[in-house]
């Protein structure tokens, strides 16, 4: 059967269609203009866009379920645009996209490459199609423009180079070349020109999706027989392991835990701080031993006692990971909160449950896409669920609440941190400057108040850059302040943390030094009558 060409469906021109007004429609968006909600209202619109041209999507079930999560994801950034929440819409509307072509059942790691397929073959998408329209058999005589385009390259790229070759040997031919004026371009066209065209890529690679059938499946044989050298040391390895382990835990639990008072000049803050991250890798490494050398099926990890050392060491490992969580608390009670320990804080929770998933895999004989598409689930309703909090807007209320300033056992406020979180500090930036007592921290909070609220007023001011969650936020600014309003802070110009510059001291007094009186002439030795 003859496949018709491109040119003759009717759903090219409608996808290329569509994928215009969605560059047209991104070029109002952001072209010199800050993004707000309208990155969600785009991402709605290539949403849309999509179930134009392939309205099968809606009839089925899984491409419907990432279609509704995309749509989600949309609504949260016309709240809150970030990347994050971009990325989990570009992951939807990936799977959407490629449901009607994947069979029910896929593990994460195909589906892992099919997006790799799906985002590097898209980037040769426009290419492709257009390297296809130039083999199209045209049923007029005459050549297609792209074999004309085609034809003109080698003699004017032969031509370019032999005149600037001339040009270098003769001065008439450079300076006549160096009088002509170019077109003057406008000076957002290099700009407009790489929108467009990351803009084109990305929608035409969701509405004509490339996918390749061949994967790169897991290992699927059995595991080895081990020896049984192979298997005693494995089995000494978890003795020694849960040993060293028990060390470690029993400090944890002996001082840092309990509070007890450390031997020496050693204080509970430096015990506590100084092993939270090493602590994670150590764990890390510890499930990593558990994957390679306890493979679910084989003859060690079928072993009653190398089965119960393991779930006793995971045991172990659980408390390291519960012990490096408090040590990042304690670190963050003496110090202060920022988005980075939220986000390692995290990490560590995630730790914590992929330990459990790989022992519940050892115990139950699972193949290891099962442990990949369990830590992919968590991972993204992790990553889901911080697209939508404020981590910001977190670490700046609970630093304005826990610093040394306002009674809490933190360190001196860093008014610097919470200006560079902008927006999201700018409800606890006025709670604090209505609470706090010291007229100096006052005066510096309401410094970096007045350019917070500035740079959201003008982010509200402009319809582009416009945030249902920004608009929340001076509405709360506006209630704290009605009964009682805030005032200006003193004049003159600032630092990032709201102190103020100190002027320049004033130039040293010119002290006139008086030139020195004239020396009174030396008499004669003999008098001028020679007597």
């Amino acid at each position: 059967m003859h496949r018709p060409s491109i040119l003759s469906r009717s759903s090219f021109w409608l996808k290329a269609g569509l994928a215009a007004a969605l560059v047209a429609l991104a070029d109002a968006f952001f072209v010199w203009h800050e993004p707000g909600s309208t990155v969600g209202l785009f991402a709605l619109a290539w949403l849309g866009a999509l179930i134009v041209a392939r309205p099968g999507l809606l009839r089925e079930r899984r491409a419907l379920a990432a279609v509704a999560a995309a749509a989600a994801l949309a609504l949260i950034m016309m709240d809150r645009p970030g990347p994050l929440a971009w990325i989990l819409f570009g992951l939807a509307t990936a799977v959407a996209v490629l449901s009607a072509r994947v069979r029910a059942g896929e593990p994460a790691w195909a589906w892992a490459q099919r997006f790799v397929v799906l985002g590097a073959v898209g980037l040769a998408g426009p290419a492709i199609d257009l390297f296809r329209l130039s083999r199209l058999k045209r049923r007029r005589t005459g050549p297609s423009a792209v074999a004309v385009l085609g034809l003109l390259v080698m003699p004017v790229v032969g031509g370019a180079v032999f005149l600037a070759l001339f040009a270098a040997a003769n001065p008439l031919i450079s300076d006549f070349l160096a009088g002509l004026a170019a077109p003057a371009l406008p000076e957002d066209s290099v700009a407009r020109v790489i929108l467009w065209s990351v803009v084109a890529v990305m929608t035409l690679g969701a509405l004509r999706p490339r996918w390749r059938r061949g994967l790169i499946a897991l290992p699927t044989r059995g595991p080895a027989r081990p020896s049984a050298a192979l298997t005693t040391s494995i089995t000494w390895s978890l003795i020694v392991f849960n040993a060293v382990f028990t060390l470690q835990n029993g400090l944890d639990i002996a001082f840092l835990w309990s509070g007890a008072p450390l031997p020496g000049d050693m204080g509970l803050a430096d015990y506590a701080h100084r092993g939270a991250y090493p602590l994670i890798v150590t764990a890390l490494l510890a499930g990593l031993f558990v994957l390679i050398a306890l493979q679910p099926g084989s003859d060690t990890a079928r072993r009653p006692l190398v089965r119960g050392l393991v779930v006793v060491w995971v045991g172990q490992n659980l408390v390291l990971v519960a012990s490096s969580l408090l040590r990042t608390a304690d670190y963050i009670e003496s110090y202060a909160l920022t988005r980075f320990r939220i986000a390692a804080m995290l990490w560590m929770i995630l730790v914590g449950i992929g330990l459990l998933l790989i022992c519940w895999r050892m115990l139950r004989d699972r193949p290891a896409h099962w442990l990949i598409d369990a830590n992919v689930r968590v991972v993204l309703a992790v990553l889901a669920m911080v697209s939508v909090i404020d981590l910001g807007a977190v670490a700046a209320a609970w630093n304005v609440r826990h610093a040394r300033e306002v009674g809490g056992r933190g360190v001196e406020l860093d008014l610097g941190y919470l200006r560079g979180l902008g927006a999201p500090a700018l409800v606890s930036l006025v709670e604090l400057e209505q609470t706090t007592d010291d007229p100096d921290l006052r005066d510096r909070a309401a410094a970096v108040r007045r350019e917070v609220l500035a740079d959201v007023r003008r982010g509200l001011g402009e319809w582009r850059g416009w945030t249902w969650r920004d608009q929340r936020r001076l509405d709360r600014v506006e209630a704290l302040t009605r009964d009682r309003p805030l005032s200006p802070p003193k004049p003159g110009p600032r630092r990032l943390d709201g102190r103020l510059i100190p002027p320049p001291p004033p130039p040293a007094p010119v002290v006139a030094v008086p030139p020195p009186a004239a020396w009174p002439a030396p008499e004669p030795l003999t008098s001028p009558a020679g007597g």
